[in-house]
């Protein structure tokens, strides 16, 4: 298995787990990052966020066609990218503890940068055809 084929894999992995326990538990989520999990609004949102990653991590593991692919990996990085900006913009306005923000961020740049090593895979094939 190559580089990309393993950094597409794991990024769904942390997809997936990450997803499935913001929309499973919310409350516990919200701990971790050192919000009050009794804020519905923060509940409803962490279940948002939950959806949404178990989605595009999924696309990432069924069948498709490399330009569905493509359009996956991109959008995911764009996403990722725009998790960690947010992470550490809550984390500099003081709206996340420091080590919350930290750990966050740094969650949405390793996922960043898998999905653009991810993305290496299908633009090489793409480019053979």
């Amino acid at each position: 298995m190559d580089a990309q084929t393993v950094a597409r894999y794991s990024l769904a992995g942390i997809r997936l787990v990450n997803g499935v326990a913001a929309l499973l538990a919310p409350r516990l989520v919200a701990r971790r990052l050192g919000a009050d999990p009794s804020r519905p609004a923060l509940v409803y949102v962490l279940r948002m966020f939950g959806v949404r990653t178990v989605v595009i991590g999924i696309e990432l593991l069924l069948p498709k066609d490399p330009e569905q692919l493509e359009r996956s990996l991109r959008t995911g990085t764009f996403i990722h990218a725009s998790d960690a900006l947010s992470a550490a913009c809550a984390g500099c306005e003081g709206l996340l503890p420091a080590r919350a923000a930290t750990a966050a961020t740094a969650i949405s740049t390793v996922n960043t940068a898998l999905a653009l090593v991810a993305r290496g895979q299908t633009h090489g094939r793409s480019t053979a055809c």
